[in-house]
C-alpha cells in the first residue's frame, strides 16, 4: 500500500498556528500538495491563506461543523472524478503526527480493515482530565451498543475506504461525526485501530463538555439507525423497573400489613418478565454482532492466507 492511494482531507476553523506545521508534516512523508484538501468552515484568521501559500487545494466547506466539512470533502471529491482507495482524515490543530499515516493504509491493506482508528495511546496526558473522562465513557458506551472492542472512537484521525465513506447519509452533526463512520462502517464492515501518538494542541480547543452529552445522544440515535432490534430491546428491558417497583410494593404489603393487591401483583409479573426477556434477548444480539465480527474476522485472515498461497504460486 503506497502513499498514492490516499488523499488527506483537513477540516479546519481558525488554526493559522497550527496548519502550516500539519501540511509541511504531510509532505514530508512523501504527499503531493494534490493529495491534500483543507476544507475550512469560514475562518476568521488566517488559516486559508497559510494553507493556500503551501500550495495545497483549500475549499469553504457547506454548512457548519465537521460533519458538514467532511461532506463537502466527498462532494468535491466525485466533481474531481477522484479514484484515490482510501480518505485519510485528520485534524489540523497540530495533535496527530503524520508519521502514522503509513502505518494506517498498511494496516488498513493487510488485515482488510473498511476503517482504520488512530488510538490516542501516547500522549494521553495533552488531553484534559475532564475530556479524557468524557472520551473513556463514549468509547465504552459506543462498545456496549454496538458490539465493538475499540479504544478510541472520538479519535481524529483514521483512514477509511472511500466508497464507503461515500455512503454514509450523514445525519450527526459536529463532533459526533466519527461515531457516525465508525456506526456505519460496524453495521455492514470492519473497523480496526492502529496506537498513535496525540500531542499538544496548538490553538485554542473547541471542544467542550457540553459536546460530550451531544455525541451520547447522536451514539444512542446511531443504534436506532444500525442496530433498531438491539434498541427495541433495551427499551423493553426498562420494563424491569416499574415491574421490580411495583412487585416490591405488593410484597411489603403482602407480607407486612396483609394486604393483598392481587391484579397489581399480575402486573408487576407481567412487566417484570416482559422486562427481563428484553433484556436477555438485547444481550444476545450483542453477543450475535460479537460473533459476527469475529466471522469477519476469520474470514479476512482465511482471505489474506488464500492471496499469500496464490501469489506464492
Amino acid at each position: 500500500m503506497g502513499m498514492n492511494d490516499v488523499v488527506v482531507v483537513i477540516p479546519t476553523l481558525n488554526e493559522e498556528r497550527a496548519i502550516g506545521l500539519v501540511i509541511e508534516e504531510l509532505l514530508a512523508q512523501g504527499l503531493s500538495k494534490e493529495q491534500i484538501i483543507v476544507v475550512d468552515g469560514r475562518s476568521t484568521d488566517r488559516t486559508r491563506e497559510i494553507a493556500r501559500r503551501k500550495g495545497v487545494k483549500v475549499i469553504i466547506q457547506k454548512g457548519k461543523g465537521k460533519a458538514d466539512a467532511i461532506a463537502t470533502a466527498i462532494e468535491y471529491l466525485d466533481s474531481q472524478g477522484s479514484n484515490f482507495k482510501y480518505v485519510l482524515i485528520m485534524d489540523g490543530d497540530y495533535t496527530y503526527p503524520a508519521k502514522y499515516i503509513g502505518k494506517l493504509l498498511e494496516y488498513a491493506d493487510n488485515h482488510r480493515c473498511d476503517e482504520v482508528i488512530g488510538a490516542r495511546v501516547k500522549g494521553r496526558e495533552h488531553i484534559p482530565k475532564i475530556l479524557r473522562l468524557g472520551n473513556w465513557f463514549l468509547t465504552r458506551l459506543f462498545n456496549a451498543l454496538f458490539g465493538t472492542r475499540l479504544r478510541d472512537v472520538l479519535s481524529g484521525m483514521y483512514v477509511i475506504k472511500a466508497d464507503i465513506l461515500k455512503e454514509i447519509p450523514w445525519e450527526m452533526k459536529g463532533f459526533s461525526v466519527e461515531a457516525e463512520i465508525a456506526a456505519h462502517v460496524v453495521s455492514s464492515g470492519r473497523v480496526c485501530e492502529v496506537p498513535i501518538e496525540y500531542r499538544e494542541r496548538l490553538g485554542r480547543k473547541k471542544l467542550g463538555v457540553r459536546h460530550g452529552f451531544l455525541i451520547a445522544r447522536d451514539i444512542v440515535r446511531l443504534v436506532w439507525r444500525y442496530n433498531p432490534t438491539f434498541f427495541i430491546f433495551c427499551l423493553g428491558a426498562l420494563l424491569l423497573v416499574p415491574g421490580l417497583i411495583l412487585g416490591g410494593w405488593v410484597a411489603y404489603h403482602y407480607f407486612f400489613t396483609g394486604i393483598k393487591y392481587y391484579v397489581k401483583g399480575v402486573i408487576a409479573i407481567i412487566l417484570s418478565v416482559s422486562g427481563f426477556n428484553s433484556f436477555l434477548l438485547a444481550i444476545l444480539s450483542l453477543y450475535l454482532k460479537r460473533m459476527e465480527d469475529r466471522l469477519k474476522k476469520r474470514l479476512a485472515t482465511l482471505e489474506k492466507i488464500l492471496r499469500t498461497d496464490t501469489a506464492a504460486r
